[in-house]
This record gives structure tokens, C-alpha cells and sequence, in this order.
């Protein structure tokens, strides 16, 4: 199972430096799981650049794979990794989230660099 973060999901949209890196796991959407947070991060930073029928074509395609909703039992979870790592609330729902599965997550957030199940690569400017 595969997770990219909301900055993956975004640099693919965008077509980034970075974009190819995402791919792989974009592509088998029957391997792939979607936090809600990261629904709403995308939906808010497409809506804010561009407009809203092109942030609902971005969630659309996110809907392509299994969407996992913020159980109690995940934010408690995330609660516990964020004082833990000290990562921001969505960076540690993202990160609950893929331990619950055994998820990869994907991701060019400097905050999951060197954490376990991360596949992490740089930004490129």
C-alpha cells in the first residue's frame, strides 16, 4: 500500500521537477490510500491558486483510490506520533495513517525525512 502526501499530490498536478518521483505510486490506484486531510490540503491549496471546478477535478482523481477517513482512533494516533516526532498535525495524521495500513508514504515534506515507511526525496526548486 501506498500514500503520497499533499505536497506529492501537488507536484504531480503541477507536473514539478519532482512529479515522476510521485508517479509510481500514483499509478496503481488499487494499491494507493488517501487520508482526508490530504483531501482537504489539495482541495485548498488547487481552490486558492486556480479556481474550484479545478480543485474538484484534483479530488476526483484523489477518489480513485481508497479513501481513509480521521477515525478517533487514528487522531489518537496521530496525536501520540505528533508529540512523538514533533510533525504538524496533518504531516502526523498522514504518518498515523500509513502505519495503521502498512503504507508507503511518498513524499517531499522535510518534516517525514529519515522517519520509517517514508519514501522521501527532496524538493527541487
Amino acid at each position: 500500500m501506498n500514500i503520497v502526501d499533499s505536497s506529492g499530490w501537488l507536484e504531480y498536478f503541477a507536473d514539478g521537477p519532482n512529479a515522476l518521483f510521485f508517479f509510481r505510486p500514483l499509478k496503481n490506484t488499487s494499491e494507493l490510500l488517501v487520508p482526508t486531510i490530504s483531501i482537504y490540503e489539495v482541495f485548498k491549496s488547487i481552490l486558492r491558486q486556480r479556481d474550484e471546478s479545478a480543485a474538484i477535478q484534483a479530488v476526483a482523481l484523489m477518489q480513485q483510490g481508497f479513501v481513509v477517513n480521521l477515525s478517533s482512533n487514528l487522531s489518537m494516533m496521530a496525536a501520540k506520533i505528533s508529540l512523538e516526532y514533533s510533525l504538524p498535525m496533518a504531516d502526523s495524521i498522514i504518518l498515523a495513517t500509513g502505519r495503521r495500513h502498512g503504507a508507503t508514504i511518498w513524499t517531499q515534506d522535510s518534516d517525514f525525512e529519515g522517519l520509517e515507511g517514508v519514501q522521501y526525496t527532496p524538493k527541487k526548486k
